[in-house]
């Protein structure tokens, strides 16, 4: 049976958002205020406001962006921004004035792009076709980034004498370094999809986009599944960690943790770890176990930093649970006792 999908919020202009109730997971379509998806003076305060909604609304645990059509985006709406400079800069106005505005519009766009690396969801950005300019610093702020064979990126900026100034050349080396964000900087050359994967831009490249927008769902329903509130600690955790030192960061997880693991629910994500069953749905009822569930431990381990097999899906990992090795029977013991102090200390 599909689960109930309705469109939220109403209103929007340069976006739609379908909300599947049952996974969680909204699908955000970026339509732009031009064709290829430009992006325009409504797109930017739209997208901040958007990212807000989706934020408040307790159910909604994961984001797809994606763009309407044939591409992800060509970039910003040059249709808008050039009248828009012209009279900024218009004869007759004073340096500061000119200055402050366009000042004032770069940190308008800014701070619409940085809500979406704020927002509490993790964010899936899944990138058909061209992804120019600011479509690439709008992708940088998602957490993860998939794109199909047929995609493209490019900072474009240095081709129209515009320094990138809506945050690519500051979240991108954190991605895939300095030296390639470098090059495609000052290059403005259009980087494919499968380089972008070899560079670490994207995590997958499906094969079309059907094949995308279906690996998209996928991936954001097996995120959606996990508790909301270790989701957004695990990104805050990762974004403040990045400028830390590593005993720092070390000890803010620890704090975290300290501050926000000790839960009602906790015991009992335990001892479904230990039983290794599938945690309850979303809608409280308890999935039956299937033979491939069974059998996934020993049969399909997927190993960190190795990727699986084409045409292999990666395993879905229960609730509070994590990818297991081959022996992790040696420990089972040791967790089980482990679990009983934690019982024990916890008993009312």
């Amino acid at each position: 049976m599909t689960s109930p999908r309705e469109a939220r919020p109403p209103g929007w202009q340069t976006f739609t958002v379908e909300l599947d109730q049952h996974s969680g997971v909204a699908t955000v379509t970026m339509h732009g205020t031009g064709s290829g998806n430009a992006m325009g003076g409504l797109l930017w305060s739209e997208l901040p406001a958007m990212v807000a909604a989706l934020d408040a609304d307790s159910r909604v645990n994961a984001a797809v962006l994606r763009g309407a059509g044939d591409c992800f985006t060509v970039g910003l709406d040059l249709r808008w921004y050039l009248p828009r400079y012209r009279r900024t800069v218009r004869p007759g106005a004073g340096l500061p004035q000119v200055r402050a505005g366009l000042l004032a519009d770069a940190t308008t766009m800014q701070a619409a792009i940085t809500a979406v690396a704020d927002s509490r969801l993790p964010v899936i950005a899944a990138i058909h076709g061209s992804c120019v300019g600011a479509g690439l610093d709008l992708i940088s702020a998602c957490d993860i980034r998939i794109a199909s064979a047929d995609a493209f990126f490019s900072l474009r900026e240095v081709r129209i004498g515009v320094v990138a100034d809506l945050g690519s050349l500051q979240r991108l080396p954190r991605i895939i370094g300095a030296g390639h964000t470098r090059e495609l900087a000052l290059t403005g050359r259009d980087l494919p999809a499968i380089e972008a994967h070899q560079l670490g831009l994207v995590t997958r490249v499906p094969p079309t986009s059907q094949a995308l927008f279906v690996e998209a769902d996928r991936l954001a329903r097996q995120i959606a599944a996990h508790p909301p509130a270790v989701i957004a600690g695990i990104k805050r955790v990762l974004d403040e960690s990045l400028d830390l030192p590593l005993s720092t960061g070390l000890r803010h997880v620890a704090l975290w943790n300290a501050a926000f693991l000790p839960s009602p629910d906790l015991p009992d994500l335990l001892a479904q770890a230990l039983r290794n069953d599938p945690p309850p749905s979303q809608a409280g009822e308890r999935q039956p176990r299937t033979q491939t569930q069974e059998n996934r431990t020993t049969a399909h381990v997927h190993r960190p930093g190795h990727p699986p097999a084409p045409g292999q899906d990666l395993p879905e990992t229960p609730r509070g649970q994590t990818d297991r090795s081959v022996d992790q029977d040696l420990h089972r013991d040791e967790t089980r006792t482990q679990y009983q102090e934690l019982q024990r200390d916890t008993a009312p």
